[in-house]
């Protein structure tokens, strides 16, 4: 279980920096909102002093005062009239020259006028910033016409120190936006990292690093496939042993399950809706168990996970185990029996009739070497013929006969002893549970094992109850079964020979037997050096 973090959590870093971030985009806002209504202010000064001063040079008023002994006697104080009422820092009127007849400042009048006047002087209004007397302003010089020529111009102008005056007037409104800003980015900061406090567990960074490599050295090291997936069927996570048992190209992380290639079944099993628990499953030459559970985090459904592991040596090694077994239990019950005839043919002495207990003993050992001497005769392979010679009596105690139509397999084949037991033994297994749920008439298995060359063809047809069309579709790549589901061993059988057959690139086929049940028919050939020993 991962210990707290004792330094900083990432949703607490994450908050800093969103904060950070936040304080960062205000302040850059507020810059530029403040230079933004700084250039408003500017360019609403000039467009107010310019629109003045053309009221200014329209009034007739003016061109009478400048033909005038003394233009400032009249002008001066029609002047200030106007700057006082339109809130202005100076209204100043002079002649085509510059020269000022008025000034809020007396003193200058008759002085030169500063700024550019030469616009005005050929007709045309202008707004400029310049430094005068008041100091820095916004002004516009307008021309001043009579009959079509300039008699005298206007000026008029709005002091910088007032215009920035009015844009602190309106810093208040901005500061406020600010703050509301900040405040909605420090509530939504808390909230994010509140949830990432909650997602991360309170994690720093550092132990998150070491968690996920932790976890991904142990994810891809075990040797059990476990893939990951999310509610709509996507690969979140597979490690190297699931993309291995499953024969899959690069790394799946991302893609859907329909889109890696597998098996139409395998794909149904990690899709459906059904937890899985021990399904067997065909892939390539492998045998798989699988499981697949759904997986959730407070109350909340995060997908499946879904584990593989590989039975293929394991099953066969049961197979030969289960074949051991059948044949030991067959020698027990031999033996069994021939204890029984022994006290029969003891007692039949101890009675005195020495020709009677000849005769039983003779016809019970014929009875049985015939049998052996017939399978050891056609099968030089005693491991072989040992299995043949045990499902014999198995087949019997379940009251199923076992026919040895033929057993062709010398000596000197070249396929190994492994993959003989699970062929055959594995298909006579079936065909004996076949025969033996028959509930009435003949219970019979026909067996015939033909080696042409290095070819070997192996047929078991029982008397049971036979495949049908649809049942022989799927048959193979389900490793099908006709045992109940739950059944032990179900599917497990049939997968194994499937497998078996693959492998040495050889065909299975199924189809009616002549004792009315199913038959598979089997053609592989060798790949390995004789009885198993490696090539």
């Amino acid at each position: 279980m991962a210990t707290k973090s004792r330094g900083p959590t990432v949703a607490g870093q994450i908050m800093a920096l969103q904060l950070a971030a936040a304080l960062v985009v205000i302040g850059l806002a507020a810059g530029f909102g403040y230079v933004d209504a700084r250039l408003d202010a500017e360019q609403w000064a000039g467009d107010r002093a310019l629109a003045i001063a053309r009221s200014v040079a329209d009034s007739p008023e003016i061109v009478r005062a400048v033909d005038a002994a003394d233009p400032s006697a009249t002008l001066q104080p029609y002047a200030e009239r106007v700057r006082l009422d339109t809130e202005t820092d100076f209204v100043v009127i002079m002649d085509p020259d510059g020269i000022r007849y008025t000034h809020p400042n007396p003193a200058v009048i008759g002085q030169r006028f500063l700024g550019s006047i030469e616009p005005a002087r050929q007709g045309r209004s202008h707004v400029e910033q310049y430094a005068g007397t008041l100091g820095p302003s916004m002004r516009a010089v307008v021309p001043v016409t009579a009959d079509g020529r300039v008699v005298a111009l206007v000026s008029v102008g709005i002091t910088i120190a007032r215009i920035d005056a009015a844009v602190l007037r309106s810093l208040p409104a901005l500061v406020g936006a600010i703050g509301i800003a900040l405040l909605i980015g420090v509530i939504g900061a808390a909230v994010i990292g509140r949830r990432l406090r909650r997602q991360t567990h309170g994690l720093g960074p550092a132990e998150l690093s070491r968690m996920y490599e932790y976890y991904d050295a142990v994810l891809h090291s075990i040797r059990e496939g476990l893939i990951l997936l999310d509610g709509s069927g996507r690969v979140r996570l597979a490690n190297d042993e699931a993309v291995r048992l499953f024969g899959l190209s690069g790394d799946p992380a991302g893609r859907p399950i329909g889109e890696l290639g597998l098996p139409e079944t395998l794909t149904a099993a990690l899709t459906g809706d059904d937890q899985v628990r021990d399904e067997v499953q065909l892939v390539g030459d492998r045998l798989l168990v699988l499981n697949r559970r759904a997986t959730t985090s407070e109350g909340r459904s995060l997908g499946f996970v879904v584990t593989v592991r590989d039975h293929t040596e394991l099953q066969a090694i049961a197979t030969e185990l289960d074949a051991v077994r059948g044949m030991a239990d067959s020698l027990r019950a031999q033996g069994h029996e021939a204890a029984n005839r022994l006290h029969t043919v003891v007692s039949l002495i101890e009675m005195g009739r020495s020709d009677e207990a000849i005769d039983f003993a003779t016809a019970e050992l014929e009875l049985a070497q015939r049998l052996t001497d017939r399978v050891v005769g056609q099968v030089e392979d005693p491991v072989v013929a040992a299995l043949l010679l045990g499902k014999v009596e198995q087949a019997g105690e379940r009251g199923v006969e076992l026919i040895i139509e033929s057993a062709d397999v010398v000596g000197d084949h070249r396929f190994q002893s492994r993959d003989l037991i699970t062929m055959i033994g594995n298909l006579i297994d079936n065909a004996v549970d076949a025969a033996a749920a028959r509930p009435d008439g003949t219970r019979q298995v026909e067996i015939e094992i033909t080696l042409r060359g290095e070819s070997l063809r192996i047929a078991v047809g029982d008397s049971g109850p036979g495949l049908s069309a649809a049942a022989r579709l799927y048959a193979f790549d389900r490793g099908w079964s006709s045992k109940p589901a739950g059944a032990h061993g179900r599917g497990i059988g049939l997968a194994l020979v499937v497998q078996t057959v693959r492998r040495l690139s050889g065909r299975i086929d199924v189809g009616r037997s002549d004792l009315g049940g199913a038959e598979f028919v089997i053609m592989v050939a060798p790949t390995a050096a004789p009885n198993g020993e490696p090539g």
